[in-house]
């Protein structure tokens, strides 16, 4: 029987990343479990245990509760917006006969750019009396406020994410259609097989994989919004944009409620935890029913 030998060299190059976990991952997840099971007000140096009175009140809070649909509402929105236009990137760049990464580049640049610049942008562009809602009610009769409507402020945050990351995956779903034999296709034109068909029997099941991905990104990407909707409506209005990252941010340093914004941040983790396993699962079991894994 063979001796397990010490890998000391092992060890040493994986030591930055070992103490980059435990500085910036594991101590902060201990600290934020221990505040949420007090009252520290992010100020004084004195505070109290009190149990697990801040989950008790969290489950019970509006804005909590509001985080919580808003989510998924979100999730309803963007995914079906980001999956969608990145396919259709995908297939178009997929389609050309040259300068392939080049279009690639263009349209992830978006996800290059600056959450905070994007949205200060798309603010003053959609403002009640910006230039293009001043024609909206003057030429068409079309009195739309965006930021200040529950509907509209969600899909404009939505679109905003959608159009940041399209890009990204849309190459994700161009290196899927790459790997696909182009002989299959020439198989079924030789077959009569219609484009429609082509698409929906030989071109999804084979790219799977590559939707896979991008569809749990997406989902992943739902649960973690902030940047957008602090500059754009600050999760207004009535709550109708309140991530989870926004009431953490709100009860954190405008309530001066570090203990309770701890219990709200784990009970976030909780939901997204359970909620990507869950639908991972629905995604992986569609896929073998359809034999597509």
């Amino acid at each position: 029987m063979m001796k397990k030998r010490f890998n000391g060299t092992g060890w040493l190059f994986a030591s930055p990343y070992l103490f980059y976990g435990v500085i910036f991952f594991i101590i902060p997840l201990i600290w934020s479990f221990y505040l949420a099971l007090t009252d520290w007000n992010l100020i004084a140096p004195v505070y109290e245990f009190i149990a697990f009175d801040n989950f008790i009140e969290a489950v019970q809070n509006p804005g909590v509760q509001a985080a919580f649909f808003v989510t998924f509402k979100f999730m309803g929105a963007f995914v079906p917006m980001v999956i969608v236009s990145s396919l259709i990137v995908a297939l178009v760049v997929h389609g050309l006969p040259r300068f392939k990464g080049l279009f690639l580049i263009g349209f992830f640049l978006p996800y290059l750019a600056s959450g905070v610049v994007s949205s200060l942008i798309v603010k003053g562009l959609l403002s009640y009396n910006s230039s293009i809602n001043v024609v909206l009610r003057e030429s068409f009769g079309l009195d739309i406020d965006w930021l200040n409507s529950p509907l509209s402020a969600l899909l404009v945050v939505a679109a905003i994410i959608a159009w940041k990351f399209t890009g990204y995956y849309a190459l994700i779903l161009t290196a899927g259609f790459e790997g696909i034999n182009k002989e299959i296709y020439e198989a079924a034109a030789i077959d009569g097989v219609s484009a429609a068909q082509r698409f929906f029997r030989i071109t999804l099941p084979l790219l799977y994989p590559a939707l896979f991905t991008t569809l749990i990104l997406s989902i992943g990407v739902s649960f973690g919004i902030f940047t957008e909707v602090y500059q754009l409506t600050g999760g207004g209005p009535n709550y109708a944009t309140n991530t989870w990252q926004m009431e953490i941010f709100n009860q954190a340093f405008t309530n001066l409620n570090a203990g309770y914004a701890s219990a709200v941040a784990i009970i976030a983790s909780i939901v997204t935890f359970v909620a990507i396993i869950m639908i991972r699962k629905i995604l992986e079991a569609w896929g073998k029913r359809n034999g597509w894994v």
